[in-house]
């Protein structure tokens, strides 16, 4: 079979994730970098677009790219509001063009071009024939000046900006060729790529021992979080609680008079999954904590876990989407050793699954008519695949500003596919990397091209389920070197309520708290002494002044000759604003140290004085050139974060 028209060959278009199997990710407002090997044999002139719209529309929006060296070319776009878009490339002959790169060379060597000039005016005059009245005019007085003019005289009109402009709006673009592929990007709302998180659990807000905590309760906190700065509070799940072998404290097996149980045994006589817990204030009050979270500007996150309490509504009307054992009996969740009688894991391969899984998104369609845009969403690796990607896209076909966060602790290529698959953010490993040489490996992994086109990292300090060792026994800085971490080494980072008191006590021997928030209701003096809130707010605030600190993608680690420092630097993509930080990790000791700086990426002269002032602190220090020193005092400063001053 013979084809004709495709000697122009498209290649290596990037970014593209699988082969395009799974789209990539941008933030409203951002640009697209597409880059692509484009050539074809002879010596005819190429042009080329990158073309995108938005899913479902007809006309595709071109932005011309430029060649490079070997034949790559590069252009970009801007995205627009939060959806589904495509892109791709094309490229055609450009005739004219490729006729005046010959003339040009002809007359380099002053070669008689008389005949080939015929066949330019040809050009012309075809090129006219399909111009406006503006363009047309400019196009006759060209062909007018080439035939007038002496040879050597002719490229002063035939290289006249406005004719190029002009042949360029008229052109036929002769074997014009698209990439074999329409590219996917998803476009998602700035808060989803940049945000503060804080955790609490809705029951704790109170003041009165052993008594739940209301909405109105959580409302009144909300200005102590708008106060320290968070964009996001999420809430764990505010559903009923079932009874039946309900947990006690500490995660006993027998749960004593009043203990409330874990919120996470979702379902009782007063409702499921789109209920809310009597205690709390039920759904008008929630509706009210919206929007006092709104006023302030804060978002409010809900936990969307897909388990059961055995009180569960599903139980008795669907029994058929849970798993069962030979005896009959429907079986509870087992990570073994451990048992969870309390709670019912969901069959998402049941044979019922098409309406298991219809259900699951009216849950989610409920509670985004209530107000909710952003949702944790539990163990999702515990979940098939194919329902994330389903649901995902479902949800955001309706609604393409909700934002999911993936609470997947997990091997780490089951955490990138499910970010591929749709979810907007993950957890990552950061609770467990405290040495220097752990930090520099796992942040340069992730800060890869190749995965920020699809993975945002979340930095949690910790959680309900994790208390990790470095705050057990660090006491102090260690919760201060750990935040400053979490909020400058990624743009999404969040605390679980009590970091900021620095609560430490642990189960002996586990990265468990001691009285487990789970389990019990907690009353707490949020002023108490020794807190960390006004560095909290310091940080927040420098994270909103700085766009170094907004993008995850521009992160590079530097050289440091101690290895208790760890020392980086995040730019914003003009490279106008520069952070660089340094941090102690050692929470026990004072250390010092030589950083080098890479004065080359950020214009500075090897032997150049520059001037770095510590957000922290406000203290302006004088460096020059690459090698600087720093000594940081757990106790008294474990960190400077410096702006690069430029004069």
């Amino acid at each position: 079979m013979i084809r004709r028209n495709e000697d122009i060959v498209i290649e290596d278009v990037r970014p593209q994730l699988d082969n395009g199997r799974f789209p990539i990710k941008r933030l409203e407002g951002e640009v697209v970098r597409v880059s692509a090997n484009i050539f074809k044999g002879g010596t005819d002139v190429l042009e080329a677009c990158v073309v995108f719209r938005p899913c479902g529309s007809v006309e595709w929006i071109e932005n011309p790219m430029k060649p490079l060296a070997n034949d790559l070319w590069i252009g970009e776009f801007r995205v627009g509001v939060p959806g589904s878009y495509e892109y791709s490339v094309t490229a055609w002959v450009n005739p004219y063009l490729s006729w005046l790169k010959n003339i040009r060379r002809w007359l380099s060597v002053k070669e008689d071009v008389g005949a080939d000039l015929l066949d330019g005016i040809k050009i012309l005059e075809g090129a006219r024939a399909r111009a406006s009245v503006a363009q047309a005019e400019k196009i006759r007085g060209a062909i007018e000046a080439v035939e007038q003019a002496e040879q050597q005289q002719v490229l002063e009109f035939l290289e006249d900006k406005e004719l190029l402009e002009a042949l360029r709006a008229t052109q036929l673009r002769k074997a014009q060729v698209f990439y074999t592929k329409s590219l996917r990007l998803i476009v998602d709302r700035r808060i989803a790529g940049f945000a503060s998180w804080y955790e609490m659990f809705p029951r704790s807000q109170g003041t009165v021992a052993g008594k739940s905590g209301t909405f109105e309760d959580c409302a009144r906190r909300l200005g102590d979080l708008a106060a320290m700065g968070f964009d996001v509070v999420y809430l764990t799940p505010i559903h009923p609680i079932g009874v039946t072998n309900r947990r006690g404290r500490n995660n006993s097996p027998v749960a004593a008079e009043g203990d409330p149980g874990s919120p996470w045994a979702i379902g009782g006589v007063e409702g499921g999954h789109t209920s809310v817990h009597p205690d709390l204030g039920g759904i008008e009050g929630f509706k009210e904590f919206l929007s006092k979270a709104k006023s302030l500007g804060i978002e409010v996150a809900l936990d969307l876990a897909f388990q059961c309490s055995p009180d569960h509504p599903y139980v008795k009307e669907h029994p058929e989407w849970f798993y069962h054992r030979q005896d009959g009996s429907i079986r509870y969740a087992e990570n073994p050793p451990k048992r969870y009688p309390d709670v019912y894991p969901l069959n998402f391969d049941c044979e019922d699954w098409e309406s298991l899984w219809n259900e699951l998104k009216k849950v989610v369609l409920f509670w985004i008519d209530v107000g909710v845009k952003t949702f944790r969403v539990d163990n999702p690796h515990t979940k098939p695949f194919g329902f994330w990607e389903w649901l995902i896209e479902e949800v955001k076909s309706q609604h393409p500003d909700v934002v999911f966060l993936s609470e997947a602790f997990t091997k780490p290529k089951v955490m990138y596919y499910l970010s591929k698959l749709g979810f907007s953010q993950s957890y990552t490993y950061f609770t467990w990397k405290n040495y220097n040489w752990e930090i520099e490996q796992y942040f340069t992994e992730l800060s890869n091209q190749e995965i920020t086109e699809f993975f945002r990292p979340m930095l949690f300090t910790n959680t309900p389920d994790i208390l990790p060792y470095v705050l057990q026994n660090g006491g102090r800085p260690a919760f201060e070197i750990r935040v400053i971490l979490a909020s400058t080494l990624s743009s999404l980072y969040g605390i679980y309520s009590g970091y900021e008191l620095c609560e430490n006590e642990a189960v002996a021997g586990k990265e468990e708290y001691l009285n487990s928030e789970k389990y019990e209701i907690k009353i707490r003096d949020w002023d108490k002494p020794g807190n960390i809130k006004p560095l909290i707010a310091k940080l927040n605030w420098i994270r909103k002044e700085n766009p170094a600190l907004q993008n995850f993608r521009n992160i590079l680690f530097c050289e440091v000759n101690n290895p208790n420092i760890v020392f980086y630097c995040r730019w914003d993509d003009e490279i106008r604003n520069v952070i660089m930080v340094a941090v102690n990790v050692n929470p026990f000791q004072t250390h010092e140290a030589w950083v080098r700086v890479p004065v080359s990426k950020f214009g500075l002269n090897p032997d150049e004085t520059y001037r770095v002032r510590d957000l922290l602190t406000d203290v302006t220090y004088f460096w020059k050139g690459e090698r600087n020193y720093v000594r940081l005092d757990p106790w008294t400063q474990p960190a400077h974060i410096l702006l690069l001053e430029r004069s």
